[in-house]
């Protein structure tokens, strides 16, 4: 098994007042490297929690995360910032794209954070937004963009660096249902070419379904996979 992510009984416990929410409850799971997975559950089943754990955004209570054979609680905040650098894309709900910045100019900002040269970051974005159907868009602002458009622009955001994973947290959620379709295709075939690994959490089940490995969390557990 060539296991990309390990999580060990994995809790995450956030403190609301005198409250004490579980929102994880000792997940154990392997994901190996190249999987198209989507993590399946209503809304505060615990599925976005192990996904942002997964990407180093949020750390455990307990247990352990392990993110190609790294693991995530023995890294500083500024090597967790460099592992989602350049291992690491991220594809939200709500796009996140920088509404003053071109298409173009949106892929190529991660590149500038990274120190890639101008012309590589240019011969990049370009390829990057061809390959995902919109490279005669490169000069249009998000506002310009249609919604299915603007998750195209974050996918290939997300997929310029070449990472290691793909961490989607609702990539349908503003999406009508064939322009889902058109976005879960493109991410398949993405998955398929490069070997990347896709982690989508959802409540969609028109994305579960497209998935090749459905994990289904209620209540803070892994209650079904496969």
């Amino acid at each position: 098994m060539n296991a990309i992510v390990k999580c060990e009984q994995v809790t995450k416990i956030y403190q609301q007042g005198e409250v004490k929410v579980e929102a994880l409850r000792g997940v154990d799971l392997l994901i190996e490297r190249g999987e198209f997975v989507s993590l399946a559950g209503a809304s505060g089943s615990g599925k976005t929690t192990l996904l942002n754990m997964i990407g180093g955004l949020d750390l455990v209570t307990s247990g352990r995360i392990e993110v190609d054979g790294v693991q995530l609680s023995q890294m500083s905040k500024n090597q967790l910032a460099d592992l989602r650098l350049t291992q690491i894309g991220f594809v939200f709900q709500a796009y996140n794209l920088i509404p003053v910045l071109s298409a173009f100019e949106n892929v190529e900002f991660i590149m500038q954070l990274q120190g890639i040269p101008p012309k590589k970051r240019r011969q990049l974005s370009h390829e990057i937004l061809t390959r995902v159907g919109i490279g005669d868009m490169g000069n249009r602002r998000p506002a310009e963009l249609s919604g299915g458009q603007q998750q195209r622009v974050a996918v290939a955001r997300a997929l310029v660096s070449n990472p290691s994973i793909i961490l989607a947290d609702e990539p349908t959620a503003n999406l009508d249902s064939k322009t889902s379709e058109d976005l879960l295709a493109l991410m398949a075939e993405l998955n398929r070419e490069s070997q990347t690994t896709f982690i989508v959490a959802t409540h969609d089940p028109q994305v579960i379904d497209f998935t090749r490995r459905k994990i289904l969390i209620c209540d803070g557990r892994v209650e079904q996979d496969g």
